[in-house]
């Protein structure tokens, strides 16, 4: 049983494990065989490589870490109508965040903003570059904590996995649980006035100086 390590898949699956009795091989990054699979812990600084005796396994995955998949696979599609009944919860209902922008966990470019944005106004800074760059915008978990930014924009160990083509962090010092959730990245830049900042150390690109100049500068410029 495999469902996506997304919010959902997070909430579901270890359900089903317990239900089943069965352990649970949680955010896989790479299959080995039919038992033995790869998943990132220590935030992502180690691999550990794990298998599974249990008749059924109960993943979930991390997308980033796969290609998407080619047209025309083995795999029969099936949609099932049955309805379960269930008397101990009902289901009330649902807001999802409105936004024009791409999808975080799927945008090709996303600009994140941490804890050097100062305060939640100072994110519009990064709408027009997001505009012109059809980016997401996410946001360290710093940002998140300081109130500056809603949750559902945290990128992170804790937050949503990211693996765009472009990663624009803006005032990221680089903590390790963030490190974890974008350092797959196919191009990093990293504007921060602090040059020992450890977001440096994987960025391709970095800027040293204050975001506050660099930012409308760089939105003139593109």
């Amino acid at each position: 049983m495999l469902a996506a390590a997304t919010t959902g898949g997070k909430n579901v699956m270890p359900r089903l494990a317990a239900l089943e009795n069965v352990n649970q091989i949680s955010d896989i990054i790479a299959v080995e065989s039919a038992d033995t699979f790869k998943r990132p812990i220590y935030a992502g600084n180690a691999i550990a490589t794990v298998k599974s005796n249990d008749p059924l396994k109960v993943i979930t995955i991390r997308t980033t870490a796969f290609d998407a998949v080619s047209e025309g696979g083995p795999a029969v599609i099936e949609a099932l109508d049955s309805v379960v009944a269930n008397d101990t919860s009902r289901f009330l209902g649902e807001e999802l965040a409105q936004s024009e922008r791409p999808e975080l966990g799927g945008a090709r470019v996303v600009i994140s903003g941490g804890r050097g944005m100062g305060n939640g106004d100072n994110f519009k800074l990064l709408d027009g570059i997001a505009d012109k760059l059809g980016a997401a915008i996410g946001a360290s978990r710093a940002a998140v904590d300081a109130g500056f930014v809603p949750n559902d924009m945290q990128v992170g160990q804790t937050g949503k996995i990211v693996a765009p083509e472009l990663y624009i962090a803006v005032g990221i010092s680089g903590a390790i649980q963030h490190l974890a959730g974008m350092k797959d990245s196919k191009v990093i830049v990293a504007i921060n006035k602090d040059e020992e900042a450890p977001i440096f150390q994987v960025a391709d690109y970095g800027l040293v100086g204050d975001l506050f100049e660099i930012l409308p500068e760089l939105e003139r410029k593109l």
